[in-house]
C-alpha cells in the first residue's frame, strides 16, 4: 500500500511540473523580454533591464578572481580541453566508393548555436561551464551563449569567469524555466539556439525535455547517482566518503554500495553514520541516504556485475582487487572510475572527462555530454558514371514499385531512360 501510494504521489507531482514548466515557456515565447525580466524578478530577486553581461561585468569577474583561482580553473579546463580535443580527433569524415562510380561520404558538421545552462542556485557549479561551453568550442561551434542564474541575489562571479574562459560568447545572468525558454525561443533581445546543453534542477529538465524537438538536447538529467563498487582491498571509510561526497548533491540522489563483503558492508554503514556527524553537508546527504541509499552484497565478482548493469548508474566507482574486469564487462554506466586513487569527484571538477552524464538508467542506451554530441554527422552520396546511376536506379525501380511508390520509382526511371536508353513505361518496374 505505501509503494503503490508512493507511486501515485510521484506520477501526481510529475504532472504538476509538467503543467507548472509548459505555462512557463508558453509566457516566455509570447512574452519575450518582459516575460523573461518578470520572472528574473519573481524566481530570482535579480532585476536588470538585460541579462547580458557587459564586457565591463564579465571583466570585473575576471578581476576578482585571486592568482590560485584563476590558475585552478585554467588547470580544469586545460584537461577538459585536452580530452574533448582527443575525441574530436577520433571523428573523422569519410569517403569510400561503394561500387564503382558510386561515391558516399559523411561529414561531421558542428551545431551552430549553441545554448548551454549552468546550474548555481544551490552551489556555483562552475564545473559545468567547463563541460559544456568549452566542448562546444572545442567540436567548432560558431555561437555558444550561456545561462547561469545568480548566486545570493547577485551575479556569481565564479561562474561567469568560468564561463567567459571557456569561450563563451554571451554570458547572462538567468536561471530557471526562463533561461532555457530564453535561449530555445529566442527574445527580441537574445537570438535562439539549435540546441540547449547543461544540467539542472527538475524545472529545468522538464523544460528541456519539453523543448526536445524544437531544439536538440544533450540528455534528459535527473538527480546525480553514484554506485561504489568495492571489496576488502578498501575500508568502511573510503566508500562512505565516496557515497556521501555525492549524496550531497540533492535529497534525492541515490547513492549505492555493491560489495562482495559482509565486512566492508557493516563497515560502511558504521562510517556512514561517523561522518553524517561532521559533514557540513549532512543535512542534505543524510536524507538522501535514509531515503535513496542502498548496500547490496552479492555473492560473486559476476553478480556485481549484473547487478551494477541492472542499476546503470551515472557514475560508478569500482574499488576492487581487478577494477579492469568491471571495465572489460560492464556495459551501462555513465562513466567509470577505476581504482581507489581515482573518484567520482575527479571527474566532475578536474580531471579532463565530462561529468553531465546520463541518469535514470539512461546508460542502458546512451552515453554522456562530449563533443560528438555538438556535430552532426551527415552524409552525401554522388554519382560518377552513367553506368552507376543506371545500375542503382534498375534496383531502385524495382524496390520502389514494390512499396506501391511510383513517384519514387519514376525518379530512378527517368535517369533509366536518359543516362542508359532505356525504354521503362511510367509507373513500371525496371525490367
Amino acid at each position: 500500500m505505501k509503494s503503490s501510494l508512493h507511486a501515485s504521489e510521484t506520477a501526481q507531482a510529475a504532472v504538476a511540473l509538467t503543467a507548472t514548466v509548459e505555462a512557463l515557456l508558453a509566457q516566455v515565447e509570447k512574452g519575450g523580454d518582459a516575460a523573461v525580466r518578470a520572472l528574473s524578478v519573481k524566481f530570482d530577486g535579480l532585476d536588470r533591464a538585460s541579462y547580458r553581461l557587459t564586457d565591463a561585468e564579465i571583466q570585473g569577474c575576471i578581476d576578482s578572481l585571486t592568482s590560485r583561482q584563476r590558475a585552478d580553473i585554467e588547470f580544469a579546463q586545460e584537461q577538459v580541453r585536452g580530452f574533448a580535443e582527443a575525441q574530436k580527433n577520433a571523428l573523422r569524415d569519410i569517403e569510400v566508393e561503394t561500387l564503382p562510380g558510386v561515391v558516399l561520404g559523411h561529414k561531421n558538421i558542428p551545431i551552430a548555436n549553441v545554448g548551454c545552462y549552468v546550474p548555481g542556485g544551490k552551489y556555483p557549479l562552475l564545473a559545468s561551464a567547463h563541460m559544456s561551453v568549452l566542448t562546444a568550442k572545442v567540436a567548432g561551434c560558431d555561437r555558444v551563449i550561456t545561462c547561469a542564474p545568480p548566486f545570493s541575489g547577485e551575479i556569481a562571479p565564479l561562474i561567469v569567469a568560468a564561463q567567459h574562459l571557456a569561450g563563451a560568447d554571451e554570458i547572462y545572468c538567468l536561471g530557471g524555466v526562463q533561461a532555457i525558454a530564453a535561449m530555445a525561443f529566442g527574445t527580441e533581445t537574445m537570438a535562439p539556439v539549435d540546441m540547449l546543453a547543461g544540467p539542472g534542477n527538475a524545472y529545468v529538465a522538464e523544460a528541456k525535455r519539453l523543448l526536445f524537438g524544437r531544439v536538440g538536447i544533450d540528455l534528459f538529467a535527473g538527480p546525480t547517482e553514484t554506485l561504489v563498487i568495492a571489496d576488502d582491498t578498501v575500508d568502511g571509510e573510503l566508500c562512505a566518503t565516496d557515497l556521501l561526497g555525492q549524496a550531497e548533491h540533492g535529497v534525492n540522489s541515490p547513492a549505492i554500495l555493491l560489495t562482495v563483503s559482509e565486512k566492508l558492508a557493516k563497515d560502511t554503514l558504521v562510517e556512514i553514520e561517523r561522518l553524517l556527524k561532521v559533514l557540513p553537508t549532512a543535512a542534505i546527504a543524510r536524507q538522501a541516504w535514509d531515503d535513496y541509499g542502498e548496500v547490496i552484497i552479492c555473492d560473486t565478482v559476476d553478480e556485481l556485475v549484473a547487478e551494477a548493469d541492472r542499476i546503470a548508474s551515472e557514475h560508478v566507482q569500482v574499488m576492487t582487487a581487478d577494477p579492469d574486469y568491471f571495465l572489460h564487462n560492464m556495459k551501462n554506466y555513465g562513466a567509470l572510475f577505476l581504482g581507489a586513487r581515482t573518484t567520482v569527484a575527479y571527474g566532475d571538477k578536474v580531471i579532463g572527462t565530462n561529468h553531465t552524464l546520463p541518469t535514470k538508467q539512461a546508460a542502458r542506451y546512451t552515453g554522456g555530454l562530449w563533443v560528438g554530441k555538438f556535430m552532426k554527422t551527415c552524409t552525401y552520396q554522388r554519382i560518377l558514371t552513367d553506368e552507376a546511376a543506371v545500375q542503382i536506379g534498375d534496383y531502385c525501380s524495382r524496390l520502389c514499385i514494390m512499396e506501391g511508390f511510383v513517384g519514387h520509382a519514376e525518379q530512378a526511371n527517368i535517369r533509366l531512360r536518359r543516362y542508359g536508353g532505356r525504354n521503362v513505361a511510367y509507373g513500371s518496374a525496371a525490367k
